[in-house]
């Protein structure tokens, strides 16, 4: 994962100001600071923090959903099988998801013994975050031991949570600014947002598409922002959900964002500002200051339909996932620059080059083919014009070994140019022809056409090549067509064709 190193190394004192009178941070390391007010969201910068157990438990499996679950935009980490404990702390670095936000992941060591323990995931319970904790050995009470209440522990981010941690920040604070440009500068709300897996691009939902000029507006709006370097600061105090607005509507009667969650009781209140720009509550984690998050807007928005209203996505890169994007783009550009053997600039030109002669080529080879099934069908008139007084039916198998990308269009080229000059003909025949690859497996296709001129002829054909060979079709009329899967063998499957050709 990209990296960025712009960052200060520590938090702003006046990032997270209590704006409530009454609002403490309590001391007592018997109970559980809530979230809103965890250190992972007073001070995001924070790696590490010695902190105290509240309370443990073993995580009890949850019975999987018997309706198939809502699509889900939050990308929580691969869950191992090994048990799992639920950790509830005093405080915590680690942020539990919520917001949009993706859970972080970190460590918990225990001072006592200097014991490491990873956490795959933390939560939200009510107004608590709970750490789910990997138990690797699979002694479940020595780590029910190990952290118990009141034990002293450090909880940290490693360098890979610290990774996830940064990305996630650098999206959020960026769909912050974002929407609040998209809102106050085009009246365009945010009606959901994604904070995908990385390194994708992200993307915000709005109520319409936009011009590539409307998105150039706001990503050079946002970008001169960035480089004031303006700064970002949390607001908390109590909440009181008699006074919390309901979420506004737009006229098709859709939701703008979300209301709090029912089962939010932390109690707390959270306002994110980016100063001068905008003010939204949110419980996620984001960085004290814009200035190093260059913002860059895909040039285009993608419309969805939903019953009857329409809305679009604006898909947006920041931070380690821009650096990653430019890095990977123009890895790819210059790969494919050398594989033109031309310099970068002129790789469009050269790529409709290509295009152009691999049209010229496929036009070529369409003419051939054509000749050849006029070639290989003449063969065929020619046989059967030198027998065309004797009695029976005129029985015929032709294979082709072609690794052609089409090539039961071909065969079928083939039984048109046989029917269209056999019209006149009055003796019966049956035709099969059959088309092999080169290089063969046991899940190889050959394709197989049967053509005649009575449709009882080849009906009875059909049925005859499902129970001798087991190849799987159908067909009606004067046409039957399937295939054969595994490998095809002269001495075999053309010797069981013969005798499906004999019995007609």
């Amino acid at each position: 994962m990209a990296t960025a190193v712009l960052l200060a190394p520590s938090t702003p004192p006046d990032y997270h100001r209590i704006t409530s009178p009454t609002l403490r941070i309590s001391d007592d390391h018997k109970v559980p600071i809530p979230v809103g007010i965890l250190a992972c969201q007073r001070d995001p910068l924070l790696r590490y923090l010695t902190t105290s157990v509240v309370a443990t438990s073993l995580s009890q499996p949850v019975a999987p959903p018997t309706k198939k679950p809502a699509k889900k935009s939050v990308i929580a980490p691969t869950i191992p099988s090994d048990p799992l404990l639920e950790v509830i702390l005093h405080d915590t670095v680690i942020f539990p998801e919520g917001g949009g936000q993706p859970t972080d992941t970190g460590l918990i060591t225990t001072t006592a013994n200097s014991t490491v323990w990873e956490v795959v995931q933390a939560k939200r319970h009510g107004g608590h975050a709970v750490h789910y904790v990997r138990v690797k050995d699979g002694d479940v009470d020595a780590a029910l031991l190990a952290l118990s209440p009141g034990a002293s522990v450090v909880v940290s981010l490693d360098q890979g949570g610290w990774d996830r941690r940064y990305d996630h920040m650098s999206m959020h604070t960026s769909q912050h600014l974002l929407s609040a440009l998209l809102e106050t500068r085009l009246d365009l709300p945010t009606l959901s947002w994604s904070l995908t897996s990385y390194p994708s691009p992200c993307y915000v939902e709005i109520p319409r598409g936009m011009s590539p000029e409307e998105i150039i507006s706001i990503q050079t709006e946002a970008n001169r922002l960035v480089f004031e370097g303006r700064k970002v600061h949390i607001e908390v105090e109590e909440l009181d959900r008699s006074k919390e607005n309901g979420v506004p509507t737009l006229e098709t009667g859709r939701s703008v964002g979300k209301a709090l969650p029912d089962d939010y009781t932390g109690g707390v209140k959270r306002v994110v500002v980016i100063d001068g720009v905008d003010r939204n509550p949110c419980c996620g984690t984001h960085l004290p200051s814009i200035h190093n998050l260059q913002l860059f807007l895909l040039p285009h928005t993608e419309a969805l339909s939903r019953s009857n209203t329409m809305s679009a996505r604006l898909y947006f890169l920041a931070g380690p996932r821009l650096i990653a994007h430019l890095t990977s783009t123009h890895n790819l550009l210059t790969n494919t620059a050398n594989i033109l053997s031309c310099g970068a600039p002129l790789v469009p030109d050269r790529v409709n080059q290509v295009v152009d002669e691999r049209k010229r080529a496929e036009k070529r080879l369409d003419d051939v083919e054509t000749d050849l099934a006029r070639f290989i069908a003449g063969d065929l008139i020619n046989e059967l014009s030198r027998i065309e007084g004797g009695d029976g039916v005129y029985k015929k198998h032709v294979h082709r070994t072609d690794d052609s990308g089409n090539v039961l269009g071909f065969l079928n080229a083939i039984s048109f140019a046989l029917s269209n000059q056999l019209s006149s003909v009055t003796k019966p025949y049956v035709v099969v022809l059959t088309s092999s690859p080169s290089m063969q497996t046991n899940t190889s296709t050959t394709v197989v056409l049967l053509v005649g001129s009575d449709d009882k002829l080849v009906k009875a054909g059909g049925e005859g090549l499902k129970s001798k060979l087991g190849v799987k079709g159908g067909g009606k009329g004067t046409k039957w067509s399937g295939k054969f899967i595994g490998v095809w063998r002269e001495a075999k499957e053309s010797t069981a064709i013969e005798d499906v050709l004999s019995g007609l």
